[in-house]
């Protein structure tokens, strides 16, 4: 993987009473923010089932003062809070779900946390005479359920001008590409028979899952470098003197774009389709929502990056090339402005998902770091409704620009 080591220069903003209120905000919160920061963090939940992370989030908010919409979307722990009213409306996203195994080795603690405070310091620092919205969005399950697919089909980002949110990782940069993505589950179904009498009177299913693994591994060779298949063997079978009838996989297709992972999932398929063929059993596919690539909305993100810069933070210059990973704010991301910073809490080369970058969410540096980025998203808010010409900006590198791509 390419990175430039160069830091990304970000031009300086001029500091408005408004952003002085939102420092003094921010040190109110801090201790609020960090508490909320562990107390997720020792108690992962997974997606769509982070009953006490929507709790504590929806709870702080509704005390501060916000309208709380709990279960938005047909889903338990989103939530949509808000105040003010009309346009603009600036949305912060928070995502809160963890890994299986894993705890929050991506680090939602921090989202989540950062989320709520950019929201919350916000409101503090305007008051309630101010033209707009401020809304947080909870929006859970962003590892493989897409949870802000589903809020976005059920138009909850609406009427929403502009959605802010970060990630944390190993560099901090102001933005970076991201691949489209599908989960897909595979189940083969054979005959059962004792393995030893009489083989011949099944059919494996566990032989099945085993050539398909081997066809995509063939099939590597032979996709694009920046397309990924990768999965887990989930139900290998029932004992070892049975013939598997049931034998079950979960993979994830990547590609650059949604139309490249279609084509990739076409050819996945007709794996399946031929190992199923090749040992008389037949093959169940189920396909997820598919992630979309990034449009990372530059205007914004160059703000945040100055605000980062005064207050301590600095950001490294983005080169899109290389490894990364996908998001459903990808496909909020071509449907609205939208940016996905990333934050360095970590040292580099610690990989994501992984129990190092675990342990990291958990340290005072990661915590020092969200709140420096909640103030920088709470500021960049801001500005985007109080400066009309910004947000003019920002609208006009939605409407002609394109998504980040490898370069």
């Amino acid at each position: 993987m390419l990175e430039s080591r160069a830091e990304f220069a970000a031009p300086a903003v001029e500091v408005t009473p408004v952003h002085q209120r939102l420092r003094d905000a921010m040190a109110e919160l801090a201790p609020v923010l960090t508490e909320l920061s562990a107390d997720l963090h020792a108690h992962p939940e997974l997606a769509l089932a982070e009953f006490h992370a929507a709790d504590r989030l929806t709870g702080l908010l509704e005390k501060d003062g916000f309208a709380v919409e709990r279960g938005v979307a047909g889903l338990p722990t989103a939530f949509v809070a808000g105040v003010g009213q009309g346009a603009p409306v600036v949305a912060f996203l928070c995502e809160y779900d963890a890994l299986a195994g894993v705890g929050h080795g991506c680090g939602h603690n921090l989202i989540a946390a950062g989320g709520v405070g950019a929201a919350l310091a916000l409101h503090r620092a305007l008051g309630e005479d101010f033209t707009g919205t401020v809304r947080c969005i909870g929006t859970p399950g962003e590892e493989g359920a897409g949870g802000k697919i589903t809020e976005l089909e059920a138009g909850v980002f609406a009427d929403v001008d502009a959605a802010l949110m970060f990630h944390p990782g190993d560099r901090s940069l102001p933005w970076r590409h991201a691949t489209a993505a599908a989960h897909l589950d595979v189940t083969f179904h054979g005959v059962a028979a004792h393995a030893a009498a009489a083989p011949a009177s099944g059919r494996s299913a566990l032989s099945a899952i085993v050539q398909l693994f081997v066809s995509i591994d063939s099939l590597r060779q032979f996709i694009p470098e920046t397309a990924r298949i990768h999965g887990i063997i989930t139900d290998g079978g029932q004992a070892v003197n049975i013939v598997p009838e049931r034998t079950s996989a979960a993979l994830m297709v990547r590609a650059l774009t949604q139309q490249g992972v279609e084509d990739l999932l076409a050819r996945v398929r007709a794996c399946a389709d031929a190992a199923a063929a090749a040992t008389g059993t037949t093959s169940e596919i189920t396909i997820g929502k598919v992630y979309a690539e990034r449009k990372n909305n530059h205007t914004i993100a160059t703000r945040v990056a100055s605000h980062l810069a005064r207050l301590g933070e600095s950001m490294r210059e983005p080169v899109l090339r290389g490894g990364t990973g996908s998001s459903d704010i990808g496909n909020v991301s071509l449907v609205l402005p939208a940016i996905h910073p990333y934050l360095q809490i970590a040292p580099e080369g610690t990989p994501a998902h992984s129990h190092a970058m675990a342990e990291a969410a958990a340290g005072p540096q990661a915590q020092q770091r969200m709140l420096h980025m909640a103030e920088a998203l709470a500021a960049t808010g801001a500005d985007l409704l109080t400066d009309p010409a910004l947000f003019d900006t920002v609208r006009e590198e939605f409407a002609t620009a394109g998504p980040d791509f490898p370069s």
